[in-house]
């Protein structure tokens, strides 16, 4: 989690157990934008300015094993295909790019945007990216055909800063610069990436930075410039469960615990925070860093 580092701390005891700076070299230039661990916990992507870096988590992690240089501007997005063979990026450089992690060059393809990228996340069938960008416009990008299938404007030219889909595929969402989410349905089958339109949340008076499905499929978190995170009921038709509240500043990240029962978040009070979503308590409280916390990544595997 991070401004210009990248702390590494206990999820229980929130004791720090190291850190790294993301560019020694030109730190005080760097912002950590996204973080994402690869689905075997092996491998943790830190991207900012120009370029992502990967990081051993079973070993030494004060130096990056791999850098991925190929964006002209700041990289804002980051994942991983289920096998660990390629790694996709988004930048505010307007291209979502494809890295092959078999190879030594990385770089396999690129998609040219018209506006700079401000999220992008994998369907669960491995074939489809989507992207959210600055311009309100949202694409989903076909990597079996090599272009863009499908595209939508839920909002003008409102600047979507975060989508989310669901594990089973059932839903996608977006939120934009209004703090409005958008929630559409995906249709079964071969038209899987038509979105039909299922419901609409004013969630905040400000900015959404951050909207996620939890692993279940149960809530939706949204995070936001409001200082605020709050946690909406899927089966209840998006009813607002509950809003918690212990941040100084804006809220800038958030991820589910892997059996969706707790919450990690990041603010610009330069904290992070452990919550327990049944009663909305602050279980840890994770310090150490000396400027805004950017981004959070959790790993439960134990």
């Amino acid at each position: 989690k991070c401004y210009r580092s990248i702390n590494f701390a206990d999820s229980v005891s929130g004791l720090n157990l190291s850190l790294v700076i993301f560019d020694p070299v030109i730190s005080s230039l760097q912002q950590v934008n996204q973080l994402a661990i690869t689905p075997d916990k092996q491998y943790l992507a830190a991207v900012g300015n120009c370029h992502a870096r990967l990081f051993d988590v079973m070993k030494d992690v004060s130096m990056p094993v791999r850098t991925f240089q190929g964006h002209s501007g700041n990289v804002t997005a980051v994942g991983f295909q289920k096998d660990r063979k390629w790694m996709f990026t988004g930048s505010e450089d307007g291209t979502l790019k494809i890295w092959d992690m078999r190879q030594r060059s990385g770089f396999q393809r690129s998609y040219p945007t018209k506006a700079p990228i401000n999220t992008a996340v994998l369907h669960p069938n491995q074939g489809e990216i989507i992207s959210g960008d600055e311009d309100g416009n949202i694409r989903v990008w076909d990597l079996t055909t090599n272009g863009c299938s499908y595209e939508l404007v839920p909002d003008g030219k409102c600047a979507i800063r975060s989508i989310t889909i669901a594990p089973d595929a059932s839903l996608v969402m977006a939120a934009n610069n209004r703090g409005t989410c958008f929630i559409w349905k995906l249709n079964e089958g071969n038209n899987s990436n038509v979105f039909q339109p299922l419901h609409k949340i004013e969630a905040h008076d400000t900015y959404c930075l951050k909207a996620l499905i939890s692993p279940d499929v149960k809530y939706l978190a949204t995070t936001s410039a409001d200082k605020t995170i709050k946690i909406w009921n899927i089966n209840k038709k998006f009813e607002l469960e509950k809003t918690l509240v212990g941040h100084q500043r804006w809220v800038w990240d958030c991820c589910f615990s892997a059996d969706s029962q707790y919450l990690v978040s990041a603010s610009s009070d330069m904290s992070s925070k452990l919550w327990r979503l049944s009663t909305g308590n602050v279980l840890v409280e994770y310090k150490g860093h000396q400027k805004a916390v950017t981004c959070v990544a959790l790993n439960d595997n134990n």
